[in-house]
């Protein structure tokens, strides 16, 4: 036998890989729909484009977790992340009126650990088989020189599509038009590195702590997974209403709702529309931060805006009450170009 040096030697273990990539073949499975031409292991993911859609638009988007993944190292819970990161990406393409047809993942780890790898994979594939969407494949790469031994990093891909004349561009959104708050299960996969900061090193609090003003531990409200808003906007999608969307993400409102407006028009916020939840304001009173710098990082409780006429913003809280998610009339469009509070 050689004395040479493997591939092993040098940190990636191979075999591992090939056993983990069994083990997710189960995974990727479940998530298949009649559309779904490919199974696991090809070079590339075979998917028909949808004959049910008329003039049919592909819409693509890309995306992180972020440094939420710290509380996944921290908790040693895998599979919520995996959860947010497709949740986030549908929401990407519903803005634009797009249901995904597909989903790519990728997974950069610095040692195969094949149960924290089956763990994120299936946090994925759960949030496809709930969102209608095929995992149709994806990478899984050991990077032993570049993440820590017990570290990854994720990110995931989305197709979707529209038809042609359903896409939601702004273009239908009017002085006077409404908008409907839709509640965030907390803070979604947005603000992580000023929320970890305020957490651990201001409160001096660690993951099984209790996190002030709620009755769950640290690590359950932070990885507390972004919520999906694809099945709530369905109906409302369908029948036409919706003049606009906005993804309540990076930047919160103020960074958002100003995409998605047509050129002429800006909205106004009222911030006593709805109630603040308890971990954006234990955040914002332990870290001493502006109110105006939270609704800049943080979506402070509303995960997505809908902007429709006046006469059917019952229909967008009707909606939210029959999937259980709170809703609330938070503003209105008008002439300008910017996003103020009242």
């Amino acid at each position: 036998m050689s004395d040479g040096l493997s591939y092993a030697d040098a940190g990636v273990d191979l075999d591992a890989a090939e056993r983990t990539k069994e083990g997710l073949k189960e995974l990727v499975a479940s998530t298949r729909d009649r559309f779904t031409l490919s199974e696991l292991g090809a070079f590339g993911g075979l998917y028909q484009v949808p004959d049910d859609v008329d003039q049919p638009v592909l819409v693509s988007s890309a995306d992180g977790v972020g440094t939420k993944l710290k509380l996944a190292f921290a908790t040693g819970v895998h599979h919520t992340v995996g959860q947010c990161l497709v949740n986030h990406c549908v929401n990407d393409i519903l803005v634009q009126g797009a249901r995904p047809m597909f989903f790519l993942d990728y997974l950069a780890t610095g040692e195969m650990d094949e149960e924290v790898v089956q763990d994120v994979v299936r946090g994925v594939a759960i949030a496809c088989r709930e969102n209608g969407c095929a995992l149709l494949g994806g990478e899984t790469a050991q990077m032993p020189d570049f993440y820590a031994a017990d570290e990854y990093d994720l990110a995931g891909f989305i197709v979707g599509s529209v038809a042609r004349e359903s896409v939601i561009d702004g273009s239908r959104i009017v002085d006077g038009d409404v908008l409907v708050g839709l509640a965030s299960s907390g803070l979604h996969t947005n603000g992580y590195t000023l929320a970890r900061k305020i957490v651990f090193e201001v409160m001096g609090l660690s993951v099984g702590d209790v996190f002030p003003g709620t009755e769950r531990t640290v690590g359950d409200e932070l990885l507390a997974v972004h919520r999906s808003y694809v099945r709530v906007l369905d109906e409302p999608l369908k029948a036409g209403i919706v003049h606009g969307l906005a993804h309540v993400t990076g930047g919160g409102i103020p960074g958002n709702l100003p995409r998605v407006l047509p050129d002429g028009l800006g909205a106004v916020v009222d911030r006593d529309a709805w109630p603040v939840p308890a971990v954006f304001q234990t955040l914002q009173e332990a870290g001493g931060v502006d109110r105006e710098e939270m609704d800049r990082v943080f979506n402070m409780g509303v995960g997505m805006i809908v902007v429709v006429a006046p006469g059917d913003v019952a229909k967008i809280h009707a909606a939210a009450e029959e999937h259980g998610i709170d809703s609330w009339t938070i503003g209105g469009i008008e002439p300008g170009s910017e996003v103020t509070y009242r």
